[in-house]
């Protein structure tokens, strides 16, 4: 595990692991991908990364984000067909 200050996670609050090998040991799919994206991002920022690598890195960091996106969706509308609908009052009149 990274090294540093350690806190106690909050109720309702969900560890998130801050490196690429924490998310890949510890962490769903989408923490490693975000781990990963950031982790590019990082390389695509670099100035002593290599320019024969920038093309490379760059369309892999836009396909990371693309499947993070991608799971971010498909989450959003899981949710939305689970979502609680109430009721309204009947109304036999309206029949």
């Amino acid at each position: 595990m990274a090294a540093g200050k350690l806190r106690v996670v909050e109720p309702g609050e969900r560890a998130v692991p801050k490196s690429v090998t924490d998310a890949a040991s510890f962490g769903t799919t989408r923490e490693l991908l975000v781990a990963t994206r950031d982790r590019i991002a990082q390389a695509v920022e670099n100035p002593n990364t290599a320019p024969r690598d920038l093309a490379a890195l760059t369309k892999r960091l836009m396909e990371t984000q693309r499947e993070i996106e991608a799971i971010d969706a498909r989450d959003l509308k899981e949710a939305g067909q689970h979502a609680e609908v109430s009721d309204g009052a009947f109304d036999a009149a309206a029949i």
